[in-house]
């Protein structure tokens, strides 16, 4: 079965090196030279070549230079991995089995933009892990491959990240072999089910003290690295926040962003229900206590 791979971002480039470990037939690697909105950003253009792969850099997956080397390698089939732009139909209907693509949520629930950092930060309790074949649509064509995974309120994004590599990892050795085989399963999606997730923008990620300490927290852990963290503001400068834990305080007079102690580097502000206690930051000057947060 002719493989090309595409992808740009680290879960293509581990996931790559399993279809190279399984020995399929790669006949080409499409990826991206950079990228300035991937904080995960990866070039898997290196590893093929190791492996003596054809590769292509392209900016534009849909511009005819692209399309057109895509049909002199005659895939039969195109893994889709970790590519931000949407493929028109023109390459989808290039290979003789599809186009197959990943996202990691349990579709039709939660397609869109984000889905693994959104799922932490909304404190959901179960994600997963989806292969489909691509349509014109967005994350809305056929399943063929779906397992879930729990998330705990003390997991950050990253443990959220072994999870889905861990899941996609199984899938895609059973899923080679049901395309080789043609053995594989379709599941429609209902799409009258289906949730949709919007682009993140900075302010998404900025800490409101006014929020519950259990948002704060979960605001912080799915944004921590290797994203771009949560961040607050102390005497009008940007503080990235990486770690964070629920703290004790409970008062109610007092106003939220307040700081209510400091003792060495952690330091403990006041939410709309309670404290949170910043654990690792990017404070040049440590508050003080009394004084306040984003003001």
């Amino acid at each position: 079965m002719k493989i090309l791979y595409i992808g740009s971002v680290l879960f293509s480039k581990i996931i790559l090196e399993r279809l190279i470990k399984l020995n399929q037939e790669l006949v080409g690697v499409i990826s991206k030279k950079e990228s300035k909105f991937n904080s995960d950003f990866h070039d898997i253009v290196s590893i093929a070549k190791k492996k003596n792969i054809p590769t292509f850099y392209s900016n534009d997956i849909n511009d005819d230079k692209t399309i057109s080397w895509i049909k002199d390698i005659k895939p039969e089939v195109i893994y889709c991995f970790g590519w931000s732009n949407l493929i028109k139909e023109e390459i989808l209907k290039i290979p003789t089995i599809g186009v197959v693509g990943f996202h990691p949520s349990l579709l039709p629930k939660n397609r869109g933009r984000h889905p693994l950092i959104w799922s932490k930060i909304l404190g959901l309790k179960q994600s997963g892990t989806s292969f489909f074949f691509m349509d014109k649509g967005v994350d809305s064509g056929p399943i063929l491959s779906q397992k879930p995974f729990s998330i705990s309120f003390e997991e950050t994004i990253q443990d959220l990240y072994e999870k889905m590599v861990s899941n996609a990892l199984i899938q895609i050795e059973e899923l080679n072999v049901e395309l080789k085989n043609k053995t594989y399963k379709l599941k429609s999606q209902k799409n009258l089910l289906s949730t949709s997730w919007r682009k993140r923008s900075k302010i998404d990620g900025v800490i409101d003290f006014r929020m519950t300490s259990i948002s704060i927290c979960n605001l912080v852990r799915g944004l921590t690295k290797p994203y771009v963290g949560a961040s607050c503001y102390y005497l009008n400068e940007e503080v990235k926040v990486w770690e964070i834990d629920i703290g004790k305080n409970k008062s109610i007079a007092m106003e939220p962003g307040k700081i209510i102690s400091v003792t060495e580097k952690n330091i403990e502000v006041k939410t709309g229900d309670g404290s949170v206690i910043l654990t690792k930051h990017e404070f040049k000057k440590l508050p003080k206590e009394n004084q306040y947060l984003n003001l």
